[in-house]
């Protein structure tokens, strides 16, 4: 008699539920670029996904209690001039979002908390290095605005967004860079490419740690570092069957588990959980999400179950653990679209009967704030993620805050003045000098020559000069035209009241029944139907008026003719 040994485990029973429809978020034109990219991000304040535009590449950015049918109109974040590729959300700023695009430039932006009132087309910054378009972009768990870049250009870029500048240019790929993921604290790099490698690099000097072949298929394959320092892969053999398999980083050729799937064509993205070591593989074009745990007993990948849907998904966005439902325990949330429009939110819950707090699901989680500063860990420094716990709710702890660049100075903004000139102060990190809008120097003359001694405030007989005009010229300039705009304004204003009392001399001679007074109305009516003064004046019925702006008519000469002119509009007035 033999018995069946079930595996305890308490993910053992995760089951997938879709939210109603009007719980969801409907009439999405997702994008269909055929880049392999998930097309949606998801933090616990926003949902972003690439939808189709005409004119250039955009995405839509929702806040989480806007669902139901999205308006076709609705604002759009869409500064790109070519299709964007991949967007990702700041782990340490849920208002901060970057983007990549086939236009070769990846822009940062800044949303505000209430979401997109009209459309968005100017970024923080613009990274502009790579050569051809832009289809990865993947933030550092831990420092602080450090971003990953990577193109087909085979280059990989490291940036430190807060200043706009390259920290890292890795150029060790031969062909087309398919993914890259951090480890844990951010100290190593594993990336996947067209030559069907995986590799291990420095993300500080680009050096090449290990390599291997991954999978032998042709298909687009790809990697994740795990908590615990294994990598996990996906990809597709020699026969065009999808597979999987658990790697350590020192054999990498040498897989600990490799498991066939099945013969779909999508490639497949795996999405991570380091809370509880959950990994729920979603394929473009597939029907279902199968989630597996990773343990250290054998065969180290176990599958649990799968979450199964009528239709195929088009893009998909996992929520960060800050952004569960702890009360109904939740452990995953997905938000999952379909080619009609429709993004169909599921939640991954773990049945429990208790409604307290479940400690064992839930321990810290990655928290929204920095562990290091980019100029620190560019220093050679690694920090592990900050940690918080869930226990009572999520409860950001990091301020809002806007994202600033602060562009740091060159070698051009240190030369020395010429002699007898004003003293020029560049705009650096060190806040003590500026710049004009239109990007001219400001330069403070303080009339003394000194160079250390003079104060940078126009107080004291400073003078300030922007772009070559001094304050007093401007104030001058400003005058002069103001003048001249009430002149302009005056004149309009006489026009207006003239053309009004013609308006309504021709109306009252319509109403008595006047067609023509010897030829005098005639020309009056041409000339208020088309706009222009008419060279004879009307008739002497015409209402007298006063100083308050209109004009005094009189009746000069009697030639019978009924022929008129103003008596107090001089010719080049008119």
């Amino acid at each position: 008699m033999s018995f069946r040994v079930v595996r305890s485990s308490k993910f053992r029973h995760v089951f997938g539920q879709a939210l109603k429809r009007e719980q969801c978020y409907d009439n999405i034109r997702v994008s269909k670029s055929s880049w392999d990219s998930t097309f949606c991000a998801v933090n616990p304040k926003f949902l972003a996904i690439i939808v189709e535009s005409a004119g250039g590449g955009a995405f839509i950015v929702l806040p989480h209690n806007k669902v139901g049918r999205i308006a076709a109109d609705h604002a759009l974040v869409g500064g790109h001039k070519g299709p964007v590729l991949d967007i990702a959300w700041c782990p340490h700023n849920d208002n901060v979002i970057a983007s990549g695009s086939e236009d070769c430039v990846v822009k940062v932006w800044q949303i505000p908390d209430g979401g997109l009132s009209r459309t968005l087309t100017e970024p923080v910054v613009d990274l502009v290095y790579h050569q051809r378009r832009v289809g990865l972009v993947l933030w550092h768990p831990s420092a602080l605005n450090v971003l990953l870049t990577a193109g087909s250009d085979n280059l990989i870029v490291v940036w430190n967004v807060g200043t706009g500048e390259v920290l890292v240019r890795i150029d060790c790929h031969p062909d087309t860079i398919y993914s890259a993921c951090w480890n844990w604290d951010g100290s190593q790099l594993v990336t996947t490419c067209k030559d069907k490698k995986i590799r291990i690099l420095n993300p500080r000097s680009g050096e090449v740690l290990n390599e291997a072949l991954a999978h032998e298929g042709a298909k687009a394959s790809r990697a994740i570092f795990l908590r615990h320092g294994l990598i996990f892969t996906t990809g597709f053999n020699r026969s065009s069957e999808r597979q999987y398999s658990l790697r350590a980083p020192d054999a990498l050729g040498d897989p600990i588990v490799m498991v066939d799937l099945d013969t779909s064509n999508g490639v497949m993205f795996p999405l991570y959980d380091p809370d509880t070591n959950l990994i729920y593989l979603c394929g473009k074009g597939d029907s279902v999400i199968r989630y597996f745990e990773v343990t250290p007993e054998h065969p180290y990948v176990h599958y649990i179950s799968q979450f199964q849907t009528p239709d195929s998904q088009r893009a998909i966005g996992m929520m960060p653990k800050r952004g569960c439902d702890v009360s109904t325990c939740e452990v995953a949330r997905f938000y999952r679209l379909n080619n009609g429009g429709l993004c169909q939110v599921i939640s991954m819950t773990v049945p429990r009967k208790s409604e307290l707090f479940q400690e064992d699901l839930y321990p810290d989680t990655l928290a929204d704030e920095a562990s290091i500063s980019a100029e620190d860990w560019m220093g050679g420094d690694d920090a592990d993620p900050q940690l918080i716990s869930l226990k009572g709710g999520y409860v950001s702890q990091a301020q809002s805050t806007t994202l600033t660049v602060t562009k740091k100075s060159n070698v051009l903004d240190k030369m020395a003045p010429k002699s007898g000139g004003p003293k020029s102060l560049s705009a650096s990190t060190g806040g003590s000098a500026g710049a004009s809008a239109n990007g001219s120097p400001v330069t403070v003359n303080n009339g003394t020559g000194a160079s250390g001694g003079g104060s940078t405030s126009p107080s004291n007989g400073t003078q300030i000069t922007i772009g070559g005009v001094s304050e007093q010229q401007f104030g001058e300039l400003r005058t002069k035209f103001e003048e001249e705009f009430r002149k302009l304004k005056a004149i309009i204003v006489k026009h207006e009241n003239r053309i009004r009392s013609l308006e309504a001399t021709v109306k009252a001679m319509t109403d008595r029944g006047v067609t023509e007074v010897d030829g005098g109305l005639a020309p009056v009516a041409a000339a208020v139907a088309t706009g222009n003064s008419p060279s004879p004046a009307p008739p002497s019925s015409l209402p007298p008026t006063t100083e308050d702006g209109t004009q005094q008519q009189q009746q000069v000469g009697g030639d019978g003719g009924g022929h008129f002119r103003n008596s107090t509009l001089e010719p080049d007035e008119v």
